[in-house]
Protein backbone atom coordinates (compact mmCIF):
# COMPACT_ATOMS: atom_id res chain seq x y z
CA UNK A 1 0.00 0.00 0.00
CA UNK A 2 1.45 3.39 -1.00
CA UNK A 3 1.95 6.27 1.56
CA UNK A 4 -0.86 8.22 -0.51
CA UNK A 5 -2.91 5.53 0.48
CA UNK A 6 -2.07 5.09 3.76
CA UNK A 7 -3.05 8.81 4.37
CA UNK A 8 -6.26 8.42 2.79
CA UNK A 9 -7.31 5.28 5.08
CA UNK A 10 -6.26 7.71 8.17
CA UNK A 11 -8.71 10.43 6.94
CA UNK A 12 -11.19 8.17 6.11
CA UNK A 13 -10.95 6.61 9.78
CA UNK A 14 -10.92 10.17 11.11
CA UNK A 15 -14.34 10.64 8.84
CA UNK A 16 -15.80 7.56 10.60
CA UNK A 17 -15.12 8.51 14.21
CA UNK A 18 -16.63 11.90 13.77
CA UNK A 19 -19.85 10.21 12.74
CA UNK A 20 -20.36 8.55 16.13
CA UNK A 21 -23.20 6.22 15.73
CA UNK A 22 -24.37 7.84 12.38
CA UNK A 23 -26.43 10.48 11.14
CA UNK A 24 -30.28 8.71 12.05
CA UNK A 25 -28.98 8.90 15.68
CA UNK A 26 -27.47 12.23 15.35
CA UNK A 27 -30.34 13.52 14.06
CA UNK A 28 -32.35 11.70 17.40
CA UNK A 29 -30.39 13.86 19.42
CA UNK A 30 -30.91 17.07 18.08
CA UNK A 31 -34.54 16.71 17.77
CA UNK A 32 -34.55 16.23 21.74
CA UNK A 33 -32.45 19.61 22.09
CA UNK A 34 -29.36 18.27 22.86
CA UNK A 35 -26.21 19.00 20.96
CA UNK A 36 -23.83 16.04 20.02
CA UNK A 37 -20.92 15.40 22.32
CA UNK A 38 -18.38 16.84 19.84
CA UNK A 39 -20.51 20.06 18.91
CA UNK A 40 -20.59 20.71 22.73
CA UNK A 41 -16.97 20.18 22.88
CA UNK A 42 -16.70 23.00 20.08
CA UNK A 43 -18.71 25.43 21.93
CA UNK A 44 -17.01 24.88 24.99
CA UNK A 45 -13.16 24.85 24.22
CA UNK A 46 -11.23 27.81 22.38
CA UNK A 47 -11.57 27.26 18.97
CA UNK A 48 -9.23 24.99 17.05
CA UNK A 49 -7.64 23.89 20.41
CA UNK A 50 -8.97 20.55 21.10
CA UNK A 51 -6.27 17.54 20.81
CA UNK A 52 -8.44 14.21 20.80
CA UNK A 53 -7.08 11.28 22.58
CA UNK A 54 -7.76 7.58 21.30
CA UNK A 55 -10.17 8.53 18.60
CA UNK A 56 -9.74 4.80 17.13
CA UNK A 57 -10.32 3.06 20.44
CA UNK A 58 -12.98 0.22 19.98
CA UNK A 59 -14.43 -2.02 22.69
CA UNK A 60 -13.06 -5.24 23.24
CA UNK A 61 -16.54 -7.43 23.78
CA UNK A 62 -17.41 -10.70 21.71
CA UNK A 63 -20.64 -11.91 23.75
CA UNK A 64 -24.09 -11.14 22.77
CA UNK A 65 -23.15 -10.17 19.06
CA UNK A 66 -21.24 -6.87 19.84
CA UNK A 67 -18.38 -8.31 17.87
CA UNK A 68 -20.36 -7.15 14.89
CA UNK A 69 -21.65 -3.62 16.19
CA UNK A 70 -17.92 -1.41 16.18
CA UNK A 71 -17.71 2.11 16.47
CA UNK A 72 -14.17 4.09 16.63
CA UNK A 73 -14.20 5.71 20.33
CA UNK A 74 -16.49 3.53 21.35
CA UNK A 75 -18.79 6.48 23.06
CA UNK A 76 -16.74 8.90 24.69
CA UNK A 77 -14.69 11.48 22.95
CA UNK A 78 -11.51 12.85 25.15
CA UNK A 79 -8.68 14.96 24.63
CA UNK A 80 -7.60 18.53 25.82
CA UNK A 81 -7.64 22.11 24.77
CA UNK A 82 -7.63 25.47 25.85
CA UNK A 83 -10.50 28.15 27.69
CA UNK A 84 -8.96 31.42 27.61
CA UNK A 85 -5.43 30.03 26.58
CA UNK A 86 -5.78 27.60 29.78
CA UNK A 87 -5.22 24.12 29.28
CA UNK A 88 -8.20 21.44 30.15
CA UNK A 89 -8.59 18.18 29.97
CA UNK A 90 -12.11 17.03 28.94
CA UNK A 91 -14.29 13.85 28.00
CA UNK A 92 -17.56 14.09 26.03
CA UNK A 93 -20.70 11.03 26.15
CA UNK A 94 -21.71 10.31 23.15
CA UNK A 95 -25.26 9.06 23.72
CA UNK A 96 -25.51 8.08 19.69
CA UNK A 97 -22.63 5.24 20.22
CA UNK A 98 -24.64 2.19 22.28
CA UNK A 99 -26.82 4.68 24.32
CA UNK A 100 -23.44 6.44 25.47
CA UNK A 101 -23.35 3.19 27.87
CA UNK A 102 -19.65 2.98 29.61
CA UNK A 103 -17.73 0.34 28.45
CA UNK A 104 -14.12 -1.30 30.12
CA UNK A 105 -11.99 0.72 26.81
CA UNK A 106 -14.37 4.07 27.36
CA UNK A 107 -13.55 3.93 31.29
CA UNK A 108 -9.97 3.52 30.16
CA UNK A 109 -10.33 6.37 27.71
CA UNK A 110 -11.62 8.71 30.58
CA UNK A 111 -8.59 7.41 33.24
CA UNK A 112 -6.07 8.58 30.38
CA UNK A 113 -7.39 12.32 30.10
CA UNK A 114 -7.44 12.08 33.68
CA UNK A 115 -4.45 10.73 35.04
CA UNK A 116 -2.68 13.34 32.07
CA UNK A 117 -5.01 16.42 33.81
CA UNK A 118 -3.39 15.54 37.25
CA UNK A 119 0.35 15.07 35.89
CA UNK A 120 0.17 18.77 33.91
CA UNK A 121 -2.17 20.18 36.99
CA UNK A 122 -4.79 21.11 34.88
CA UNK A 123 -8.78 21.11 35.25
CA UNK A 124 -11.02 18.32 34.37
CA UNK A 125 -14.52 18.72 32.97
CA UNK A 126 -16.69 15.76 32.46
CA UNK A 127 -19.65 16.19 29.70
CA UNK A 128 -22.29 13.43 30.62
CA UNK A 129 -24.60 11.94 28.56
CA UNK A 130 -25.12 8.23 28.77
CA UNK A 131 -27.21 4.88 29.46
CA UNK A 132 -24.80 3.89 32.62
CA UNK A 133 -23.08 1.07 32.47
CA UNK A 134 -22.85 -1.31 29.39
CA UNK A 135 -25.03 -4.66 30.38
CA UNK A 136 -23.31 -6.75 27.90
CA UNK A 137 -20.04 -6.13 29.52
CA UNK A 138 -21.10 -7.23 33.04
CA UNK A 139 -18.40 -6.62 35.88
CA UNK A 140 -16.04 -5.02 33.22
CA UNK A 141 -18.18 -2.16 33.32
CA UNK A 142 -18.53 -1.92 37.01
CA UNK A 143 -14.67 -2.36 37.38
CA UNK A 144 -14.48 0.73 35.04
CA UNK A 145 -16.48 2.89 37.08
CA UNK A 146 -14.28 2.35 40.26
CA UNK A 147 -11.46 3.50 38.13
CA UNK A 148 -13.00 6.74 37.39
CA UNK A 149 -14.21 7.07 41.03
CA UNK A 150 -10.50 6.71 42.21
CA UNK A 151 -9.21 9.17 40.17
CA UNK A 152 -12.00 11.20 40.91
CA UNK A 153 -10.71 10.81 45.02
CA UNK A 154 -7.16 11.47 44.54
CA UNK A 155 -7.83 14.50 42.11
CA UNK A 156 -10.32 16.01 45.06
CA UNK A 157 -8.37 19.28 45.75
CA UNK A 158 -5.85 18.92 43.61
CA UNK A 159 -7.29 20.17 40.11
CA UNK A 160 -10.75 21.77 39.73
CA UNK A 161 -13.29 18.95 38.35
CA UNK A 162 -16.95 20.10 37.00
CA UNK A 163 -19.44 17.89 35.55
CA UNK A 164 -21.71 19.14 32.92
CA UNK A 165 -25.49 16.73 32.87
CA UNK A 166 -26.59 17.23 29.32
CA UNK A 167 -28.68 13.84 29.16
CA UNK A 168 -29.12 10.74 31.17
CA UNK A 169 -26.97 9.81 34.56
CA UNK A 170 -28.22 6.96 36.34
CA UNK A 171 -27.26 4.17 38.61
CA UNK A 172 -23.70 3.65 39.57
CA UNK A 173 -23.18 6.95 36.78
CA UNK A 174 -24.14 9.33 39.31
CA UNK A 175 -21.24 9.21 41.66
CA UNK A 176 -18.35 10.23 39.42
CA UNK A 177 -20.16 13.95 39.62
CA UNK A 178 -21.07 13.74 42.81
CA UNK A 179 -17.17 13.46 43.56
CA UNK A 180 -15.93 17.02 41.75
CA UNK A 181 -16.37 20.20 42.54
CA UNK A 182 -18.98 21.86 40.42
CA UNK A 183 -22.24 19.61 38.62
CA UNK A 184 -24.55 21.42 36.25
CA UNK A 185 -27.84 20.58 34.84
CA UNK A 186 -29.89 21.29 31.94
CA UNK A 187 -33.39 22.12 32.40
CA UNK A 188 -35.50 19.22 30.88
CA UNK A 189 -33.38 17.07 29.00
CA UNK A 190 -30.76 15.80 32.39
CA UNK A 191 -31.72 13.60 34.74
CA UNK A 192 -29.91 11.84 37.76
CA UNK A 193 -30.65 8.92 40.25
CA UNK A 194 -29.38 5.90 41.93
CA UNK A 195 -32.49 4.24 40.99
CA UNK A 196 -35.11 4.82 37.85
CA UNK A 197 -38.77 5.48 38.27
CA UNK A 198 -39.55 1.66 37.40
CA UNK A 199 -37.33 0.54 40.29
CA UNK A 200 -38.66 2.73 42.42
CA UNK A 201 -42.48 1.53 41.55
CA UNK A 202 -40.92 -2.15 41.98
CA UNK A 203 -39.75 -1.68 45.39
CA UNK A 204 -41.78 0.77 47.14
CA UNK A 205 -44.94 0.97 45.18
CA UNK A 206 -44.29 4.50 44.45
CA UNK A 207 -45.21 6.05 41.62
CA UNK A 208 -42.75 9.06 40.19
CA UNK A 209 -42.04 10.39 36.53
CA UNK A 210 -38.02 10.48 35.68
CA UNK A 211 -38.18 14.66 36.18
CA UNK A 212 -40.01 14.10 38.87
CA UNK A 213 -37.52 11.94 40.69
CA UNK A 214 -33.90 13.56 39.01
CA UNK A 215 -34.91 16.33 36.72
CA UNK A 216 -32.53 19.35 37.08
CA UNK A 217 -35.09 21.33 39.05
CA UNK A 218 -35.49 19.00 42.07
CA UNK A 219 -31.38 18.36 42.06
CA UNK A 220 -31.41 22.27 42.11
CA UNK A 221 -33.62 23.16 44.87
CA UNK A 222 -34.45 19.92 46.71
CA UNK A 223 -31.23 17.72 46.78
CA UNK A 224 -29.09 20.31 46.37
CA UNK A 225 -26.63 17.81 44.33
CA UNK A 226 -27.03 20.84 41.43
CA UNK A 227 -24.75 23.56 41.63
CA UNK A 228 -26.45 25.59 38.44
CA UNK A 229 -29.36 24.20 36.83
CA UNK A 230 -29.14 26.37 33.43
CA UNK A 231 -31.97 26.77 30.22
CA UNK A 232 -29.86 24.91 27.76
CA UNK A 233 -26.62 22.95 27.09
CA UNK A 234 -24.94 26.60 25.33
CA UNK A 235 -25.98 28.40 28.90
CA UNK A 236 -24.20 25.53 30.70
CA UNK A 237 -20.81 25.53 28.44
CA UNK A 238 -20.58 29.30 29.03
CA UNK A 239 -21.32 29.01 32.27
CA UNK A 240 -18.37 26.45 32.73
CA UNK A 241 -16.21 29.06 30.90
CA UNK A 242 -16.89 31.52 33.02
CA UNK A 243 -16.52 29.19 36.71
CA UNK A 244 -13.20 28.25 35.53
CA UNK A 245 -12.16 32.09 34.82
CA UNK A 246 -11.89 31.96 38.54
CA UNK A 247 -10.18 29.37 39.49
CA UNK A 248 -6.80 28.23 39.69
CA UNK A 249 -5.18 25.26 37.25
CA UNK A 250 -4.36 23.19 40.39
CA UNK A 251 -4.12 23.50 44.37
CA UNK A 252 -0.19 25.24 44.09
CA UNK A 253 -1.52 28.04 41.85
CA UNK A 254 -3.07 31.39 42.93
CA UNK A 255 -6.57 32.58 40.96
CA UNK A 256 -6.14 34.54 38.28
CA UNK A 257 -5.82 38.41 38.62
CA UNK A 258 -8.08 39.67 35.99
CA UNK A 259 -7.78 43.77 34.88
CA UNK A 260 -10.00 45.85 36.74
CA UNK A 261 -10.74 49.79 36.47
CA UNK A 262 -13.45 49.46 39.19
CA UNK A 263 -11.64 52.16 41.29
CA UNK A 264 -11.12 50.33 44.62
CA UNK A 265 -12.46 53.71 46.78
CA UNK A 266 -16.21 53.60 44.66
CA UNK A 267 -18.48 54.81 47.58
CA UNK A 268 -21.84 52.69 48.23
CA UNK A 269 -23.95 55.73 49.34
CA UNK A 270 -27.09 53.41 49.00
CA UNK A 271 -25.19 50.80 51.97
CA UNK A 272 -25.80 53.56 54.68
CA UNK A 273 -29.43 53.00 54.36
CA UNK A 274 -29.70 49.43 53.49
CA UNK A 275 -30.21 47.53 57.06
CA UNK A 276 -34.01 48.48 57.94
CA UNK A 277 -34.85 50.74 61.64
CA UNK A 278 -36.61 47.45 61.96
CA UNK A 279 -34.19 44.45 63.34
CA UNK A 280 -36.39 41.94 62.29
CA UNK A 281 -37.27 43.21 58.35
CA UNK A 282 -35.59 41.43 55.77
CA UNK A 283 -33.20 42.73 53.45
CA UNK A 284 -31.49 41.29 50.33
CA UNK A 285 -28.31 40.49 50.72
CA UNK A 286 -27.32 40.46 47.01
CA UNK A 287 -27.97 43.50 46.87
CA UNK A 288 -24.67 43.80 49.42
CA UNK A 289 -22.34 41.80 47.18
CA UNK A 290 -23.18 43.24 44.09
CA UNK A 291 -22.47 46.82 45.55
CA UNK A 292 -19.09 46.20 46.94
CA UNK A 293 -17.72 43.46 44.02
CA UNK A 294 -15.84 43.98 40.67
CA UNK A 295 -18.85 45.91 38.39
CA UNK A 296 -21.16 44.16 40.22
CA UNK A 297 -20.74 40.95 38.86
CA UNK A 298 -21.46 37.93 40.85
CA UNK A 299 -21.54 34.31 40.37
CA UNK A 300 -23.64 32.81 42.46
CA UNK A 301 -23.92 28.94 43.13
CA UNK A 302 -26.81 26.67 44.30
CA UNK A 303 -28.96 29.47 43.70
CA UNK A 304 -32.22 27.95 44.60
CA UNK A 305 -31.15 25.70 47.27
CA UNK A 306 -31.04 26.47 50.84
CA UNK A 307 -31.76 29.94 50.27
CA UNK A 308 -30.77 31.29 53.36
CA UNK A 309 -27.29 31.34 52.74
CA UNK A 310 -25.30 32.80 49.84
CA UNK A 311 -22.19 31.19 48.14
CA UNK A 312 -20.52 32.27 45.17
CA UNK A 313 -17.50 33.94 43.30
CA UNK A 314 -16.89 37.55 42.97
CA UNK A 315 -13.68 39.50 42.18
CA UNK A 316 -12.32 42.39 44.17
CA UNK A 317 -9.78 44.89 42.50
CA UNK A 318 -8.92 41.61 40.12
CA UNK A 319 -8.91 38.89 42.59
CA UNK A 320 -11.04 36.03 42.75
CA UNK A 321 -12.98 35.61 46.06
CA UNK A 322 -15.52 33.61 47.47
CA UNK A 323 -18.27 34.85 49.43
CA UNK A 324 -20.63 33.55 51.82
CA UNK A 325 -23.56 35.47 53.48
CA UNK A 326 -26.85 35.37 55.34
CA UNK A 327 -29.70 35.57 53.60
CA UNK A 328 -32.06 37.72 55.70
CA UNK A 329 -34.92 37.42 53.01
CA UNK A 330 -35.20 33.78 53.63
CA UNK A 331 -35.98 32.36 56.76
CA UNK A 332 -34.76 35.78 58.30
CA UNK A 333 -31.19 33.67 57.25
CA UNK A 334 -31.59 31.28 60.10
CA UNK A 335 -28.51 28.62 59.77
CA UNK A 336 -30.35 25.02 59.32
CA UNK A 337 -28.90 22.00 57.88
CA UNK A 338 -29.16 22.26 54.27
CA UNK A 339 -27.05 25.93 54.38
CA UNK A 340 -24.66 24.47 56.81
CA UNK A 341 -23.85 21.64 54.89
CA UNK A 342 -23.93 24.43 51.27
CA UNK A 343 -21.79 26.37 52.80
CA UNK A 344 -19.38 24.31 54.26
CA UNK A 345 -18.56 22.49 51.22
CA UNK A 346 -18.28 25.57 49.45
CA UNK A 347 -15.90 27.20 52.12
CA UNK A 348 -13.84 23.96 51.55
CA UNK A 349 -13.13 24.34 47.97
CA UNK A 350 -12.55 27.67 48.30
CA UNK A 351 -9.34 27.10 50.93
CA UNK A 352 -8.17 24.08 48.75
CA UNK A 353 -7.61 25.91 45.22
CA UNK A 354 -6.23 29.05 46.91
CA UNK A 355 -9.56 31.01 47.29
CA UNK A 356 -9.93 34.08 50.04
CA UNK A 357 -13.16 33.88 51.59
CA UNK A 358 -15.61 37.00 52.64
CA UNK A 359 -18.20 36.16 54.80
CA UNK A 360 -21.08 38.65 55.53
CA UNK A 361 -22.83 38.11 58.60
CA UNK A 362 -26.63 38.50 59.30
CA UNK A 363 -27.56 35.51 61.11
CA UNK A 364 -30.36 35.36 64.25
CA UNK A 365 -29.07 31.79 65.32
CA UNK A 366 -29.33 28.09 63.89
CA UNK A 367 -33.17 26.73 63.48
CA UNK A 368 -35.03 25.27 66.20
CA UNK A 369 -36.94 22.38 66.43
CA UNK A 370 -37.03 18.62 66.52
CA UNK A 371 -37.10 18.14 62.74
CA UNK A 372 -33.61 19.59 62.76
CA UNK A 373 -32.87 18.35 65.66
CA UNK A 374 -33.39 14.68 64.60
CA UNK A 375 -31.77 15.48 61.36
CA UNK A 376 -28.60 16.01 63.09
CA UNK A 377 -28.22 19.77 62.97
CA UNK A 378 -25.62 19.85 65.44
CA UNK A 379 -23.15 17.29 62.98
CA UNK A 380 -23.74 19.18 60.01
CA UNK A 381 -23.71 23.12 62.03
CA UNK A 382 -20.65 21.59 63.05
CA UNK A 383 -19.37 20.95 59.76
CA UNK A 384 -19.18 24.61 58.70
CA UNK A 385 -17.72 25.74 62.07
CA UNK A 386 -15.22 22.74 60.88
CA UNK A 387 -14.33 24.46 57.54
CA UNK A 388 -14.20 28.03 58.37
CA UNK A 389 -11.21 26.41 61.26
CA UNK A 390 -9.82 24.35 59.06
CA UNK A 391 -9.07 27.11 56.25
CA UNK A 392 -5.72 28.55 55.62
CA UNK A 393 -6.73 31.31 52.96
CA UNK A 394 -7.31 34.86 53.69
CA UNK A 395 -10.24 35.43 55.51
CA UNK A 396 -12.27 38.57 55.77
CA UNK A 397 -15.54 38.65 57.92
CA UNK A 398 -18.05 41.68 57.72
CA UNK A 399 -20.83 41.32 60.17
CA UNK A 400 -23.66 43.46 58.79
CA UNK A 401 -26.79 43.02 61.44
CA UNK A 402 -27.29 40.25 63.57
CA UNK A 403 -24.82 37.74 64.56
CA UNK A 404 -26.25 35.57 67.71
CA UNK A 405 -24.90 32.78 69.97
CA UNK A 406 -23.31 29.61 68.21
CA UNK A 407 -23.83 30.52 64.65
CA UNK A 408 -21.81 34.10 65.95
CA UNK A 409 -18.64 31.62 66.02
CA UNK A 410 -19.42 29.52 62.84
CA UNK A 411 -19.60 32.47 60.20
CA UNK A 412 -15.86 33.23 60.52
CA UNK A 413 -15.76 34.68 64.00
CA UNK A 414 -11.90 35.54 64.45
CA UNK A 415 -11.98 32.93 66.78
CA UNK A 416 -11.96 30.74 63.86
CA UNK A 417 -8.99 32.09 62.58
CA UNK A 418 -10.46 34.41 60.48
CA UNK A 419 -7.90 37.63 59.62
CA UNK A 420 -9.93 40.57 59.35
CA UNK A 421 -13.04 41.40 60.92
CA UNK A 422 -14.97 44.27 60.57
CA UNK A 423 -18.61 45.55 61.08
CA UNK A 424 -21.20 47.83 60.02
CA UNK A 425 -22.56 50.54 62.80
CA UNK A 426 -25.87 48.44 62.74
CA UNK A 427 -23.98 45.30 63.99
CA UNK A 428 -25.72 43.76 67.17
CA UNK A 429 -23.28 40.80 68.31
CA UNK A 430 -24.45 38.91 71.40
CA UNK A 431 -25.31 35.58 72.92
CA UNK A 432 -29.02 35.74 71.82
CA UNK A 433 -31.40 38.58 70.68
CA UNK A 434 -32.45 41.38 73.30
CA UNK A 435 -35.93 39.54 73.19
CA UNK A 436 -34.72 35.79 74.33
CA UNK A 437 -32.51 37.51 76.78
CA UNK A 438 -34.54 39.79 78.50
CA UNK A 439 -37.04 36.25 78.80
CA UNK A 440 -34.01 34.65 80.45
CA UNK A 441 -32.44 37.40 82.66
CA UNK A 442 -35.79 39.28 83.86
CA UNK A 443 -38.30 36.39 83.74
CA UNK A 444 -39.23 36.42 87.30
CA UNK A 445 -39.80 39.99 87.69
CA UNK A 446 -41.46 40.67 84.50
CA UNK A 447 -43.92 37.69 85.47
CA UNK A 448 -44.61 39.43 88.71
CA UNK A 449 -45.89 42.65 86.93
CA UNK A 450 -49.52 41.99 87.03
CA UNK A 451 -50.51 45.21 84.81
CA UNK A 452 -49.85 43.78 81.37
CA UNK A 453 -49.38 47.79 80.06
CA UNK A 454 -46.43 48.20 82.74
CA UNK A 455 -45.20 44.85 81.99
CA UNK A 456 -45.05 45.48 78.36
CA UNK A 457 -43.60 48.78 78.96
CA UNK A 458 -40.52 47.06 81.43
CA UNK A 459 -39.91 45.07 78.76
CA UNK A 460 -39.16 47.33 76.12
CA UNK A 461 -36.84 49.15 78.94
CA UNK A 462 -34.94 46.28 79.72
CA UNK A 463 -34.84 45.08 76.17
CA UNK A 464 -33.41 48.60 75.01
CA UNK A 465 -31.01 48.84 77.76
CA UNK A 466 -29.62 44.81 76.78
CA UNK A 467 -29.67 46.11 73.35
CA UNK A 468 -27.53 49.31 74.08
CA UNK A 469 -25.08 47.29 76.11
CA UNK A 470 -24.46 44.11 74.77
CA UNK A 471 -26.11 44.10 70.92
CA UNK A 472 -23.88 46.33 69.11
CA UNK A 473 -20.56 46.11 67.57
CA UNK A 474 -18.63 48.33 70.15
CA UNK A 475 -18.50 45.32 73.08
CA UNK A 476 -17.06 43.11 70.15
CA UNK A 477 -14.67 45.95 69.16
CA UNK A 478 -13.63 46.58 72.64
CA UNK A 479 -12.01 43.14 73.45
CA UNK A 480 -11.04 43.01 69.77
CA UNK A 481 -12.70 40.23 68.17
CA UNK A 482 -14.02 43.00 66.04
CA UNK A 483 -10.95 44.73 64.37
CA UNK A 484 -12.91 47.86 63.44
CA UNK A 485 -16.14 49.36 62.93
CA UNK A 486 -16.64 50.67 59.36
CA UNK A 487 -18.81 52.99 57.01
CA UNK A 488 -21.23 50.95 55.30
CA UNK A 489 -20.46 52.75 52.06
CA UNK A 490 -16.81 52.46 52.39
CA UNK A 491 -17.19 48.57 52.55
CA UNK A 492 -15.61 47.91 49.02
CA UNK A 493 -12.56 49.38 50.21
CA UNK A 494 -12.03 47.92 53.39
CA UNK A 495 -12.48 44.99 51.69
CA UNK A 496 -9.60 45.25 49.07
CA UNK A 497 -7.25 46.63 51.65
CA UNK A 498 -7.75 43.86 53.61
CA UNK A 499 -6.95 41.14 50.57
CA UNK A 500 -4.08 43.08 49.54
CA UNK A 501 -2.79 42.66 53.35
CA UNK A 502 -3.29 39.24 53.79
CA UNK A 503 -2.09 38.14 50.09
CA UNK A 504 1.05 36.93 51.49
CA UNK A 505 -0.40 35.33 54.37
CA UNK A 506 0.91 32.18 55.73
CA UNK A 507 -1.09 29.50 57.83
CA UNK A 508 -0.08 25.84 58.54
CA UNK A 509 -2.18 23.13 60.45
CA UNK A 510 -0.92 20.38 62.56
CA UNK A 511 1.00 17.69 60.68
CA UNK A 512 -1.82 14.87 60.42
CA UNK A 513 -3.04 11.83 57.70
CA UNK A 514 -6.31 14.18 57.15
CA UNK A 515 -9.06 15.46 59.00
CA UNK A 516 -11.96 13.64 60.31
CA UNK A 517 -14.43 16.54 59.43
CA UNK A 518 -17.39 15.31 61.32
CA UNK A 519 -19.88 14.18 57.99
Amino acid sequence: MSIESKIQELLNKRLEAKKGGGEKRLAAQHAKGKYSARERIDILLDEGSFEEFDMFVTHRTKEFGLENQQYLGDGVITGHGTIDGRVVYIFSQDFTVFGGSLSETFAAKICKVMDQAMKVGAPVIGINDSGGARIQEGVRSLAGYAEIFQRNIMASGVIPQISAIFGPCAGGAVYSPALTDFILMSQNTSYMFVTGPKVTKTVTGEDITTEDLGGAWVHGTKSGVSHFVVENEEEGLMLIRKLLSYLPQNNLEDPPIAECDDPINRLEDALNQIIPENPNKPYDVTDVIHAIVDYNEFVEIQRNYARNIVIGFARFDGMPVGIVANQPNFLAGVLDIDASRKAARFVRFCDAFNVPIVTLVDVPGFLPGSGQEYGGIIIHGAKLLFAYGEATVPKVTITLRKSYGGAHDVMGSKQLRSDINYAWPSAEIAVMGPSGAIEVLEGRTILEIKNPEERMAYIRKKEEEYRERFANPYEAARYGYIDDVIEPRNTRFRVIRALQALATKKDVNPPKKHSNIPL
